[in-house]
């Protein structure tokens, strides 16, 4: 039994692979929880602590007859730091030019080749 994605079957899951910061599906229907902690009793239950999306903490019994219900969505951090950071550097440079307006209300000016008069008087002809 497991559930199936991209044609294929997933193993079931099993209590063991509950670890810190891993994201579960099966705990409330149609929602993802965060796992803060796992405190086990015997080898056949556990006491799984988890946080919602809203930031609830909760508590569930998990018993063996619990696993097909339960996915493994994400194990351990959700994030990394293993992308382009050429990319990452343009498209922070793109977003700080697309902000600097809040910063500098001239900066067109600023940035611009324009030279200004050498008098205050002088005028274009």
């Amino acid at each position: 039994m497991g559930s199936k994605k991209n044609d294929e079957i997933c193993p079931m899951m099993k209590l063991e692979q509950l670890q810190t910061n891993a994201a579960i599906r099966g705990i409330i229907p149609d929602a993802l929880v965060t796992v803060v902690s796992v405190q086990w009793f015997g080898s056949e239950a556990l006491e799984l602590t988890y946080k919602t999306a809203s930031g609830k903490v909760a508590n569930e019994l998990l018993y063996r007859h619990d696993e097909p219900r339960l996915e493994l969505v994400e194990q351990g951090r959700p994030w990394s730091f293993d992308g382009d950071g050429a990319l990452f550097r343009l498209v922070s440079e793109a977003q700080r030019i697309r902000l600097a307006h809040l910063f500098d209300p001239v900066l067109a000016v600023h940035t611009s080749l324009v030279e200004p008069p050498t008098a205050p008087n002088h005028r274009c002809l």
